[in-house]
């Protein structure tokens, strides 16, 4: 009992003591961390800020399903004049142009065949194909604008001409050698029929030109 007293009346003693200690050091390390850190209470910021949330943007015009889709897919307008005329490149070259592009390579044959001096039955038969030829496109042209053109009238021209040369020398095999001593029969001299054929060559190959440059 005695014991118990004696240590109750020293801790009361030295209590004080430490107390006065501690606190005084707490005091130094407050001096010490002023103006150092941050010291209160922090804001609570959880309620300002509010949590992201996706935004899902619509289009300002509406889809169609199927688009892709081939069966679908509207067919070419092909029967319609505005997109024959507009959309497509409509062929501007007349009718005659075309016709007359076509009696070209016969022309040009026929010039071969007397450059090339081929044989009298060769040359009846390129002009015959010839004048059959420019004899349609007369019929067909026959009191239209087209007639007025240069390169028609100098086409029936040459197709005049063609038939004289073929008939000239179809009858001078026939009638040359019963009319090699008369007046008449000079016009079926081999010279006058070699200088007729070099004008014909001349006016078809002038005749060539004259289409070509019209196409």
């Amino acid at each position: 009992m005695k014991k118990f007293l004696v240590c109750l009346i020293l801790l009361s003693i030295t209590l004080p003591s430490h107390a006065f200690f501690w606190n005084k050091k707490d005091k130094a390390l407050e001096q010490e961390l002023q103006g150092k850190g941050y010291a209160g209470t922090l804001p609570n910021i959880g309620r300002k800020v509010e949590q992201s949330k996706t935004k899902v943007s619509t289009p300002i015009f509406e889809s169609q399903e199927g688009f892709n889709n081939p069966a679908d897919l509207k067919p070419v307008p092909k029967d319609n004049p505005a997109f024959i005329n507009i959309i497509q490149k409509k062929d501007k070259t007349s009718q005659f142009v075309n016709d007359a592009n076509e009696i070209i390579p016969m022309l040009e044959k026929l010039v071969d065949c007397i450059e090339d001096n081929e044989s009298l039955q060769l040359f009846i038969t390129k002009a015959n194909l010839l004048t059959l030829n420019i004899d349609n496109l007369a019929k067909k042209y026959e009191g239209k604008p087209e007639s007025y053109y240069e390169s028609f009238r100098k086409l029936q021209d040459v197709n005049r001409y063609v038939k004289s040369i073929s008939l000239l020398r179809k009858e001078a095999v026939t009638y040359q050698r019963y009319l090699a001593y008369s007046e008449s029969g000079s016009i079926y001299n081999p010279e006058n029929i070699a200088q007729q054929l070099q004008y014909l060559l001349e006016e078809l190959n002038t005749t060539i030109l004259l289409l070509k440059e019209e196409t």
